[in-house]
């Protein structure tokens, strides 16, 4: 059977560009109105406080990680804060290995280390949307690990550090989504995965997308009636069952048209669709340009890319 996160994982290629440690003393507060990358941030010491649209305040703790897939409309201030000191509250101040928010001179009440996800693949619009608006991982052993490695990386001045970080955060990443458990996860496919009857049927439909799905066919790979799987679907997965597939196929189709590695009729065979005609008209609806003219432009994005 197919593995879609590690499918997804692997056509989206997240990277983490950059990280950054950053601390707080005394009264401080970060709004982020700005939509941007995901945002992550691993508490390596101390507590804070973090609010993000739409939901109750979180006290993170040290070992937390919290991912924000779309990165706006969030704050982050010092833990319980009620001192309303103008003066230092806004202050941010370069200090050696970090940027503190607050009081400069003061002692840290906060570590953290901050930063964005990219991804290599420019339909990173189609994982953010089947993620959770906020996913907060707090006590799994597996987890726990990683940020102690992280922490103990981003302490450090050793060789090659930024790599180390980088590709500790990939992999904390990936962790992070596949430690949701089932009812706690949030709506996205993270909690689809988790539900055992609907994770039959996305595998399924990961392991073979060409087949001419219907409702009813993947509502059999999940024991459900049509009606039933639907509703479930659309319920913890957040899109309808074949919106699903659509922009799944149209992810891998271009893929492959970036590859350049394939013609436009084994493409469409490839991603579900009788003909190049038929593929050519469903791709155009839903990226907004036809396939044909997509693959000119990653054919002189390759070039521009080899000749810098």
């Amino acid at each position: 059977m197919a593995d879609p996160l590690a499918e997804m994982v692997g056509v989206f290629a997240p990277g983490v560009p950059m990280s950054k440690v950053v601390s707080g003393s005394g009264s401080w507060r970060v709004d982020r109105l700005e939509q941007g990358n995901p945002f992550y941030c691993v508490v390596l010491e101390g507590s804070a406080d973090l609010w993000v649209q739409g939901r109750p305040p979180i006290t993170l703790q040290e070992g937390d990680f919290v991912l924000i897939p779309a990165a706006f409309a969030f704050t982050m201030s010092s833990a319980q804060d009620t001192d309303r000191n103008e003066e230092t509250r806004w202050t941010i101040t370069m200090l050696e290995g970090e940027t503190r928010h607050g009081d400069p001179h003061g002692p840290a009440d906060v570590r953290l280390l901050i930063g964005h996800f990219v991804f290599g693949s420019p339909d990173r619009n189609l994982l953010v949307s089947l993620l959770p608006q906020l996913l907060h991982i707090r006590g799994e052993q597996r987890l726990s690990m990683l940020v102690r490695l992280i922490t103990d990386e981003a302490r450090t001045d050793r060789p090659a550090r930024e790599m180390i970080l980088a590709r500790l955060l990939e992999v904390l990443l990936v962790e992070a989504l596949r430690s949701a458990a089932a009812e706690a996860a949030p709506q996205g496919i993270v909690r689809g995965l988790a539900d055992p009857r609907l994770a039959l049927a996305i595998r399924r439909l990961h392991q073979d997308p060409a087949r001419p799905w219907t409702v009813e066919q993947m509502a059999k790979e999940a024991a459900l009636s049509r009606s039933a799987f639907f509703n479930r679907f659309r319920q913890k997965v957040g899109v309808a069952p074949m919106d699903y597939l659509t922009s799944w196929r149209m992810a891998l189709a271009r893929n492959l048209l970036r590859s350049g590695q394939a013609g436009l009729q084994e493409i469409a065979e490839r991603v579900g669709y009788g003909s190049a005609s038929a593929f050519s008209t469903a791709f155009t609806r839903l990226v907004g340009v036809p396939p044909s003219r997509f693959a000119e432009q990653a054919a002189v994005n390759r070039l521009s890319a080899a000749a810098a």
